[in-house]
């Protein structure tokens, strides 16, 4: 699990793809601040195992199921990533809970003002997602947990604090570019609960009728 507060801005120092399996080693500061081999990190929010570790960076398998729906399959030597490591029992929970398992992808459609104040419009590739966002909520793109602040058919606008901007990657992102994004999961749960209780009354009912005790039951 994550917070989505980003640790650090690391730098993909190589990248090498062989059909539907990739491999990334990523120079990072927090290599020196405590991780081990088979620790969790997130990459632009898509939660990899450490494989291994040198001094100053670590390596990272990517199946094919995150080449299918993140941005992994587009990554790049050189390239400006958000890190974060798995949250503790014992740390603060700054952002929102964040599980590193991306939902979809966007893209970039806006892109205005400068260091002191920006504003980012998002396009989601699956905008019936958007279900899952509330106004003022939380949503992680490329790992930030970040605060909606519009809501619109098939994309977001977000307001983005110079100090967000100088720890993250959005200062590089353009528009064209794609982000990754992972909705609340508090939200899916909710749905998730909901759904299991209307199929149980619905299959309650239906059991009850086929059995001759009639339709008793209200909704």
């Amino acid at each position: 699990m994550f917070t989505g507060i980003i640790e650090d801005r690391g730098i993909i120092s190589d990248v090498y793809f062989s059909g539907s399996y990739a491999r990334i080693s990523v120079k990072t500061k927090v290599v020196s601040e405590g991780v081990n081999i088979g620790d969790s990190i997130a990459v632009n929010g898509i939660c990899l195992t450490v494989t291994d570790l040198t001094k100053d960076s670590f390596f990272a398998d990517i199946s094919e199921e995150t080449l299918k729906v993140t941005t992994a399959k587009s990554f790049k030597k050189s390239q400006i990533v958000n890190i974060e490591r798995a949250v503790r029992l014992s740390d603060r929970l700054s952002g929102h809970i964040v599980t590193g398992h991306i939902d979809t992808c966007g893209i970039i459609n806006e892109k205005k003002g400068d260091r002191n104040f920006c504003v980012f419009s998002i396009s989601i590739d699956k905008p019936e997602m958007l279900k899952y966002v509330i106004h003022k909520g939380s949503i992680a793109i490329d790992g930030i947990s970040l605060t909606v602040n519009e809501i619109f058919k098939n994309y977001i606008r977000l307001n983005i604090i110079p100090h967000t901007l100088e720890k993250t990657n959005l200062e590089f992102l353009k528009v064209g570019d794609r982000v990754n994004i992972e909705f609340d999961i508090i939200g899916k749960y909710i749905e998730r609960l909901i759904n299991y209780r209307e199929n149980l009354k619905d299959i309650t009912e239906e059991f009850l009728i086929k059995s001759g005790f009639g339709g008793g039951i209200t909704k």
